[in-house]
């Protein structure tokens, strides 16, 4: 099984997880706003043209996801700089 990529906004407190390989990442086509009031976060669910699901936005990351995910997640707002 292929690994998962992660990416983790620490300013935003937003992270994404990848369920396509980075060569093959095509564009969110359709987003199913999951806004579960039971865990006070947001979930949005991308699809891509063919409704196979392509990816996970996490907001409030943070509160949660295992702070050890969130370490080994990509940092994309420090890996620039």
């Amino acid at each position: 099984m292929a690994e998962l990529e992660v990416t983790y906004d620490e300013a935003a407190d937003a992270a994404y997880v990848y369920f396509t390989d980075p060569q093959d990442r095509v564009p969110s086509a359709r987003m199913y706003a999951c806004d579960p009031v039971d865990v006070d976060g947001v979930i949005n669910l991308d699809f891509d043209e063919q409704g196979r699901l392509i990816g996970i936005e996490i907001l409030a990351a943070g509160s949660k996801l295992p702070e050890s995910l969130l370490r080994s997640a990509q940092h994309p707002d420090t890996e620039s700089a």
